[in-house]
């Protein structure tokens, strides 16, 4: 039933999107959800499925890891609730599920300083309250009837939600979460998507603090009270979460990079996300077709691009692009590819995978379009940045595929991270590298050339063997590392090299120490 409610959200998911208007303008609540049922779905996949135990373990565990934005977050922790209660159950019958659906509600209060009504909550207490029934297939009825009475109360809580004559995203998306519980269990087909037409971001302007961020911390030293109470300070829209030994924080922010390095001194940070919510806002808008009641004429070319970093993403879309939100251990799907492409208001629409395990994806995205796009094959964020430094709107896609082909290959990566097992290796040169788990590795364009040692050791090392008078190193660090970490290694590099310029950006790739390009 979960399996299937994830793929009825799906259909959902674009008019979970649009509605979406609070919090003010991280609008992405349908994605956001559907990509948290989808982790909880790849570890129901892989976990025992005759152990109660184990399924629990698998929803609870899948919702903390894949929880996006402020409705994914609070949606595990719904989950949370509901999973608790069946952990040790043989069977789960119409009572069970009942308290199940009251115990999941009450962990969604529980989780949010400020509960405010009107909101995903306010629903999940209809459903709750409605799930009665001698039968499973009843008692759902119910609590979706209960449900719904609440969601049509959802504009009369909220002024915004009023203001824009919608009801509250997050509810509709747990509602069709239900439904497709249902819609399982009565072996109902799944629907067509339905049409979108307007979006009620249109009728905003931005919010007061303008980065949405996201962590993902295990190991954590101190209390999941006390990480709260040291990220409250930094903005709004804050939950701080945590299960089966992870904590998952997201807060509404104009100092990110504080944030992290403040939160990242008390445990092991895994993920982050930053989203720059005015330039979401504006692709929202796009999609709305904002651009289209300008009357402007539809450039020639667009582009997307694959990326995980905020400082990253911020470049990108710095350069034009429109952002898949993915990469190493994160791949994005065929689907979320020819998403960004049908969003992208041009007449073709360059792609860049910026990844070698994304390049097949990205290909089969552009047969897809049937020719409404192409894909230029890079194989890293560094030659991605480089083929997208070469796009021009205003050009033919054809014409540029060339330019931007050669600038990607003008460009050597250099990527700084930690070995996720003990092996050896040999590499291309014919050396033999002996690596244990945790040692500091170092890729060039994606091939393993160096280990052990400090990450900043291992930059200047890969630097000195490709260094041939290139001009511009470009030094992202990554979630662990400071301000003072980036300047000193900055500081480093313009010694070793002094006729190259050097720039330092936070916000590289997560899991990575830094990501170093050189052109």
């Amino acid at each position: 039933m979960l399996r299937y409610a994830t793929d009825w959200l799906g259909v959902y998911r674009e008019q979970v999107n649009a509605l979406n208007v609070y919090p003010v303008p991280d609008g992405d609540t349908g994605t956001n959800m559907h990509l948290t049922m989808q982790s909880v779905r790849r570890e129901l996949d892989t976990c025992e499925q005759n152990s109660m135990p184990s399924v629990a373990r698998a929803i609870s565990y899948g919702a903390l890891l894949g929880a996006r934005g402020n409705s994914g977050v609070i949606l595990s922790q719904l989950l949370k609730g509901f999973a608790e209660t069946i952990r040790d159950a043989k069977t789960v019958d119409a009572a069970l599920l009942a308290t199940a659906f009251q115990a999941a509600q009450k962990a969604g209060y529980g989780a949010v300083m400020k509960p405010v009504e009107g909101t995903i909550l306010t629903v999940a207490r209809g459903v709750a309250e409605g799930a009665r029934g001698e039968d499973i297939e009843e008692l759902l009825e119910n609590a979706l009837f209960g449900g719904q009475e609440l969601l049509d109360q959802t504009p009369e809580m909220l002024p915004a939600l009023k203001q824009a004559g919608v009801i509250d995203s997050g509810g509709q998306g747990y509602l069709y979460l239900v439904e497709g519980m249902l819609a399982e269990l009565r072996g109902e087909a799944l629907p067509p998507a339905p049409e979108v037409t307007s979006y009620a971001q249109q009728q905003f302007e931005n919010e007061e603090f303008g980065f949405c961020t996201e962590f993902l911390m295990s190991e954590a030293t101190e209390s999941i009270e006390k990480i709260r109470e040291l990220v409250t300070p930094f903005g709004d829209s804050l939950l701080v979460v945590g299960a089966e030994g992870y904590v998952k924080g997201h807060i509404h922010t104009n100092e990110p990079d504080q944030l992290l390095a403040t939160v990242g001194r008390y445990g092991k940070m895994l993920k982050t996300k930053v989203e720059d919510m005015a330039e979401q806002h504006t692709e929202i808008l796009g999609m709305a077709g904002a651009a289209a009641k300008a009357e402007e004429e539809v450039p020639p070319s667009g582009l997307v691009a694959v990326a995980n970093g905020y400082g990253l993403v911020k470049l990108f879309r710095s350069l034009g692009a429109r952002i898949v939100s993915g990469g190493q251990t994160a791949n994005p799907s065929v689907q979320d590819i020819v998403d960004a492409v049908r969003s992208v208001s041009a007449e073709k629409v360059i792609i860049l995978p910026n990844n070698k395990n994304v390049l097949m994806a990205a290909e089969k995205a552009m047969e897809l379009m049937a020719g409404r796009a192409v894909v230029i094959p890079t194989r890293t964020l560094g030659q991605g940045i480089g083929a997208a430094l070469a796009f021009q709107a205003d050009t033919e896609a054809d014409d540029l595929k060339d330019a931007m082909t050669e600038g990607a290959g003008n460009v050597t990566t250099f990527e700084v991270t930690r070995a996720s097992r003990t092996t050896n290796i040999t590499t291309k040169d014919g050396v033999t590298l002996d690596i244990k788990e945790g040692d500091v590795i170092g890729l060039r364009d994606d091939e393993l050339v160096q280990a052990g040692g400090a990450p900043e050791d291992s930059v200047l090392e890969m630097l000195n063997r490709a260094y041939a008078g290139q001009e511009i190193v470009t030094l992202f660090g990554g979630p662990q590392k400071s301000q003072a970490d980036l300047d000193a290694l900055a500081a480093k590099i313009s010694a070793a090299f002094p006729m190259v310029e050097v720039e330092a950006h936070a916000g590289g790739p997560d899991l990575y120490d830094y990501l170093v390009t050189l052109e």
